[in-house]
């Protein structure tokens, strides 16, 4: 009787030392377990951004050039700093992007926001339409330069014969005037990104409940106190949101002013990120180029948080 007992015992016994897992595998905790699915993340993350960036801002510090790799590199301290900021061509490509990045903000904000309040007006066709105006924002910014480029020629081009039907000036050349080159890209910007920022209003703009227009309706609040005390408010930070994003993009934006005006006529259009790739690439200069670039990543980083503040008191 008792061996029979025993033999019951030491099965559900048996079955359970099965079930235990080894001890190498354990003794891990959660907290290690975690840490080795997220180590190839972490290596590849410094691999790729944090690394890059330590060196460049060592190299800022230095005369290296990369096109001379056996050079003796020397230490110039804030030597490279001290012309960048000393250097009057400096500004005025710093002047160029400000004047870029502000112009594109402002056009584009006031007409993706009339674009989003239109489309979300639910008309007939409206996805139809909604669809058309989303394809330039599709297309690479290389391709979009190049096609502009040719929509852009003074003799043979669309753009310089709509101007002239409609206001008889004749021929205009955008990409080679002094005047008129600047707002040439922003042009082509805007024409490009202003469907990023009607897509982030149409989701605030559908995100406000229609409880708050039926209470405006009873009210009877007129059309611009609807918009200025409902919707305005509502969509706000998606507003603040397409700036951020957009902002910080046409900081640094490149290939498409390369294709369409290569920052001609003479500088007028080199924005900073131009120059920082002749300064690299053409020249050689990577030490300077590098403090340059440390230049540029601070300022869109110190503005970014402060803008990133204001959003979240926006929120709030």
């Amino acid at each position: 009787m008792s061996d029979h007992v025993d033999d019951s015992l030491s099965v559900p016994a048996a079955s359970a030392a099965r079930r235990r897992p080894p001890r190498a595998v354990r003794g891990l905790s959660d907290r290690w377990i975690a840490t080795l699915f997220i180590a190839p993340s972490i290596v590849l993350l410094l691999a790729i951004n944090i690394f890059p960036l330590i060196w460049t801002v060592y190299l800022s510090f230095t005369n290296f050039r990369a096109n001379q790799p056996g050079r003796e590199v020397n230490w110039l301290g804030t030597k490279n700093y001290a012309r960048l900021l000393g250097s009057e061509d400096v500004w005025s490509y710093l002047q160029a992007t400000a004047h870029f990045v502000v112009w594109t903000m402002l056009i584009q904000v006031a007409i993706g926001l009339g674009l989003a309040l239109l489309v979300n007006k639910n008309f007939k066709g409206a996805p139809v339409w909604t669809t058309i105006i989303l394809i330039p924002m599709m297309l690479s910014p290389a391709v979009v330069g190049t096609f502009w480029t040719y929509l852009y020629q003074p003799q043979t081009g669309i753009f310089s014969y709509i101007v002239d039907f409609f206001t008889g000036l004749g021929p205009i050349d955008m990409i080679g005037s002094v005047k008129l080159a600047p707002w040439a890209i922003v042009i082509v910007d805007t024409w490009m990104w202003t469907p990023y920022i009607m897509l982030l209003c149409l989701a605030g703009l559908r995100s406000i409940p229609d409880y708050l227009y039926e209470a405006a309706e009873v009210d009877r609040a007129g059309p611009f106190q609807t918009f200025w005390y409902i919707t305005l408010p509502r969509i706000l930070p998606f507003l603040m949101l397409a700036v951020l994003f957009r902002g910080i993009e046409n900081f640094k934006m490149f290939d498409m002013v390369v294709e369409l005006t290569s920052g001609g006529p003479g500088s007028t259009t080199e924005l900073a990120s131009i120059n920082l790739k002749r300064e690299a690439f053409e020249k050689w200069r990577t030490g300077y180029a590098s403090a340059f670039a440390v230049i540029l990543f601070v300022t869109v980083f110190g503005l970014g948080n402060i803008y990133v503040k204001a959003l979240n008191r926006v929120k709030q």
